[in-house]
């Protein structure tokens, strides 16, 4: 009798603890609501924000209409007013008028990337500034008397951009620089005497000149080669800030005095310095910093040297800042990889502040988001491989689910901390993602990032696959249910693992993908110029004994191998990778009997901007991922084997 009252008495102790675990258990696996692509698609994207001269207003673009249009919002907030109701190409503010209500913004054709830039007039009717046909057109700066505007654009010369300045009495443009050389086009001091230019060497280096307008002499800033990069004049116009990489992993700032030809050391930080600017009364310095693929934003008084406090939001970041022109307003964008960013408004004197938007869509429970965490992983060769994970609130060790290997764009991209609404999308319906930084990304160091130079297709997929291992290892993944995934460069990366390593992946998803690099490189556009022989550098010159390699290195050539399951989703518009190559390789591999789907869009170019065609491209994908990436396998007897085949 003792025996069995024992006996139930550790049954009862093991009972509890198994309830204990699994009140645990359920206490980490929280099964989120689940999200149609619509609902995901309908968090707003909003973007710039120009100060109206009295500051009671800010000019914004937004993506609520379906499109990128332009937009004012009240500084005291208020509703939106639409200003454009374009409903084919998306319209981008650039900027109000200095002192009245006129406007400047920006258009393409439907993705192709020939921008043009647009006056609103005062009357509301909108007038094409920049009307040459197949020209390219950028906002530049305002001119210190509010009379007029400079702006690029290679209407003479379709390889190079030359700087061009626009009166506002009759929007008449006289060329101020003559671009004969291939440079990059920097920055013009207030007093318009000086012109940076920067002459790209490789994708990582190159030589940065200061430019005398009046004399047409140029001198060259740094003195050994390395990654320089023009960032602003101070107000007075006789010091030039930049930044550089000399004897360091990662940029700095410097300041060149003109005058003497000296430059100094200002800010160094454990990771690059992305930009640095004065605002319009030189009060304060803006310095952004790329810390482990997120912003770091410092402001300093310059009077002080001390870096002034900002706003501060518990999981959230300042993410963009920008002031008005009497420096009394700061506007500003705080979000995180969980939440999309929104608006603000900060008055410096008085330390109010006001949120402006509420862009996530009212449907969406923020506790249903998901968190990035940055992870990272040994790679193959011992190299060190940093990477973010989104991992879907309903994956536990006892409820596994597939993942993906997100690739970003480049080459030489990131993948950063910010919100996407796909990739929530994703983790949503229980994919994990982890959105990997192979080398050759940028961020980590230059060292890191010239790794992958006249390798691409070997080491840098490599790393991809031990990402895949790493998702693997995790006790919340599907090990043998994992894909690929990525856009341009990242699309390569897709379509390569398919190729080269066609057992690593179990689908891959390509998004405008290179293909053929032959092709590609041959067929950049035109205003990519100043930067061709830096992009040969370092994936090879497709005109020499490169080819050989390149052609190798193609997925194209060797769809044989492809023996996975594969999406396609291409831009017809698209100036960088060409429609052609998605159809070649769509039927390549449909020749080996791999069940293969086409998206196609007509009316976009590289990335896709219009919300209907965002919900079609995703839900598709999502819908390929379910049908072949996360249903269980079925085991039938065929012959006395036993054979796993998909439901």
């Amino acid at each position: 009798m003792k025996k069995l009252f024992a006996c139930l008495a550790i049954a009862l102790i093991w009972s509890c603890v198994e309830k204990k675990d699994d009140k645990k258990e359920m206490e980490v696996t929280k099964i989120p609501d689940q999200y149609t692509i619509k609902q995901m698609m309908d968090n707003e994207a909003i973007s710039g924000g120009s100060f109206y001269h009295d500051n009671s207003k800010l000019l914004v673009s937004s993506n609520r209409s379906g499109i990128y249009n332009m937009y004012t919002v009240p500084t005291g907030g208020g509703e939106f007013t639409p200003i454009t109701q374009s409903d084919s190409a998306s319209v981008f503010a650039i900027s109000y008028f200095p002192k009245d209500e006129r406007m400047l913004f920006s258009m393409d054709g439907n993705g192709d990337e020939i921008y043009h830039i647009y006056l609103r007039n005062l009357d509301g009717s909108h007038t094409d500034l920049t009307p040459e046909k197949g020209a390219r057109a950028g906002f530049h700066s305002w001119a210190e008397d509010d009379k007029s505007f400079f702006f690029t654009s290679n209407k003479r010369d379709s390889k190079y951009m030359d700087l061009y300045q626009m009166d506002f009495l009759n929007y008449s443009p006289k060329l101020i620089y003559k671009n004969d050389d291939g440079y990059d086009i920097g920055n013009l001091s207030k007093d318009e005497k000086h012109l940076t230019l920067n002459k790209p060497l490789n994708t990582n280096d190159s030589d940065l000149y200061l430019y005398n307008i009046a004399t047409k002499k140029k001198v060259k800033i740094n003195k050994v080669q390395s990654a320089n990069s023009s960032q602003d004049f101070s107000p007075s116009g006789d010091v030039l800030y930049y930044t550089t990489d000399v004897g360091n992993e990662f940029s700095y700032l410097m300041k060149y005095t003109i005058a003497t030809g000296t430059s100094n050391k200002v800010i160094e930080r454990d990771w690059d310095i992305l930009g640095s600017y004065f605002t319009e009364n030189g009060t304060y310095l803006v310095t952004y910093i790329n810390e482990d693929a997120k912003n770091t934003i410092e402001v300093m008084d310059v009077a002080t040297m001390e870096n002034i406090d900002l706003p501060s939001f518990e999981s959230m970041a300042i993410t963009n800042v920008d002031f008005s022109n009497d420096e009394k307003w700061m506007r500003f964008y705080a979000g995180g990889s969980q939440t999309p960013s929104n608006l603000y408004i900060y008055n410096l004197e008085t330390k109010e502040q006001k949120q402006l938007t509420d862009v996530l869509n009212p449907e969406i429970k923020t506790e249903d988001l998901v968190s990035a965490e940055v992870i990272r992983y040994k790679s193959f060769d011992g190299v060190e491989i940093p990477a973010i994970y989104y991992k879907p609130h309903q994956a536990s060790a006892t409820n596994k689910v597939p993942a993906l290997v997100w690739v970003h764009g480049g080459p030489g991209g990131q993948s950063r901390q910010n919100f996407s609404s796909f990739i929530q999308y994703l983790t949503n319906h229980g994919y994990a993602v982890l959105a990997v930084n192979n080398r050759g990304s940028s961020g980590y160091g230059k060292t890191f990032y010239q790794m992958d130079d006249l390798n691409h297709g070997d080491k840098d997929l490599k790393d991809c696959v031990e990402g895949k291992n790493w998702l693997a290892s995790q006790p919340e993944i599907t090990a043998d249910k994992i894909g690929i995934i990525g856009g341009s460069y990242g699309g390569y990366m897709t379509m390569a693992a398919l190729t080269y390593t066609p057992e690593e992946f179990a689908v891959g998803v390509n998004l405008f993908g290179v293909t053929n690099w032959l092709r590609t490189l041959k067929s950049i556009p035109p205003w990519w110029e100043s930067f061709k022989d830096a992009l040969y550098l370092e994936l090879g010159d497709p005109y020499s004994a490169d080819s050989v390699r390149l052609k190798e290195i193609s997925p194209l050539f060797h769809t044989d191998r492809v023996t996975k399951p594969l999406i396609v989703l291409q831009g017809s518009q698209d100036p960088r990778v060409l429609q052609v190559e998605s159809d070649e390789i769509v039927a390549g591999v449909k020749k080996n009997g791999v069940p293969v789907e086409y998206v196609l869009f007509e009316d976009e170019g590289h990335g896709f901007m219009k919300k209907e065609n965002q919900i079609e491209a995703y839900s598709r994908v999502l819908e390929f991922l379910d049908a072949y990436l996360k249903k269980e396998p079925v085991t039938t007897i065929k012959d006395g084997n036993e054979i796993n085949s998909q439901q």
